[in-house]
């Protein structure tokens, strides 16, 4: 594997999954893979469980890890061509990529949507210039439209945490006081799409994802019938994605909270999200509290899905 962006990267998931639960148990049992190798891991957004989930993972098998958080701790860049660079970025990407790529073996890249133009966002315009100029393998630690590794761990845990073999999961809105993106509902989307699992979508009017990552997915307007005998909870705001309202945030109902009442009509379900979250916007104490939150596993899965991810490609170096 030579780059990781979306869930087709990985292959037979099951594959995925036995790998995953054997590198679980043997998490230093790979550490020649990758002696004298080094990870570069570029922020151009902050970062807390990627940052140190990824590092960890690269750590465990035996490689140098270098960090750079871009705007911070190295020149402003540009990132379009064509632009007349009599301002405050210094350095262009297409110069700073290559240069990049000469001193590492494998390169993560962290980079938001910037809700500027949803066009260039939906193209990966930052993340595809590195796989296209670098010279390297690249994953994604979070794009502008997809979070792979947050969606491989969230199977993992859904995997581990399940009682039968087809669950009932749903992805639900919740309010949240700023424009996020759409790529951890998408991811999750995806990837809960190419399991067999009973997959549902709730969310309010308005903030309906792309079609390609809906996929099949029921879409459901009503949450808490969305919740009716569900065995696991996904909870995660996103901001609007059609058009006049790309990036807006247009609704900020509170009665979608997930709460102990919503909670009490499913199946006993897992609660999950992704963090960080804001409490009693997107859910309440009691609910992320419970002895069915699973959102610190499910956290310590994102070194386990990172492994299996580095792992694959050092095998392929």
């Amino acid at each position: 594997m030579r780059y990781f962006t979306n869930v087709h990267d990985l292959g037979n998931l099951k594959d995925a999954l036995k790998e995953a639960f054997e590198i679980k148990s043997n998490r230093f049992g790979y550490q020649e893979l990758g002696k004298n190798k080094t990870l570069m891991m570029i922020f151009f957004n902050s970062s807390l469980r990627t940052r140190l989930s990824t590092q960890k993972a690269a750590i465990n098998l035996g490689m140098n890890v270098m960090v750079l958080d871009i705007n911070q701790g190295a020149w402003k860049l540009e990132t379009e061509r064509g632009v007349v660079m009599d301002g405050d970025k210094p350095e262009h990407l297409l110069e700073a990529i290559p240069v990049m790529g000469c001193y590492c073996d494998i390169i993560g890249v962290r980079s938001f949507a910037k809700f500027e133009n949803k066009e260039d966002d939906y193209q990966e315009k930052i993340l595809n210039q590195f796989i296209q100029y670098s010279g390297r393998p690249v994953f994604s630690m979070e794009a502008a439209t997809r979070h792979p590794l947050q969606s491989f761990a969230d199977l993992i845990t859904i995997e581990e945490y399940k009682t039968k073999e087809r669950p009932k999961v749903v992805l639900t809105w919740a309010p949240h006081p700023r424009p996020l993106p759409q790529a951890v509902a998408n991811s999750f989307s995806e990837w809960m799409n190419a399991t067999d699992y009973e997959f549902v979508i709730t969310h309010p009017k308005g903030y309906e994802l792309a079609s390609e990552f809906v996929g099949n997915a029921k879409v459901e307007y009503n949450q808490k019938k969305a919740f009716e005998g569900a065995d696991f909870i996904y909870a995660k705001n996103w901001s609007a994605y059609t058009d006049p309202n790309y990036g807006k945030v247009i609704n900020t109902d509170r009665s979608w909270t997930v709460d102990s009442e919503k909670m009490a009509l499913t199946n006993n379900a897992f609660f999950m999200h992704c963090l960080p979250v804001r409490r009693n916007m997107i859910v309440s104490d009691d609910v992320i509290e419970s002895s069915q939150s699973i959102v610190i596993p499910e956290a310590a899965n994102r070194e386990i899905s990172a492994q299996v991810v580095l792992k694959r490609i050092l095998e392929s170096l």
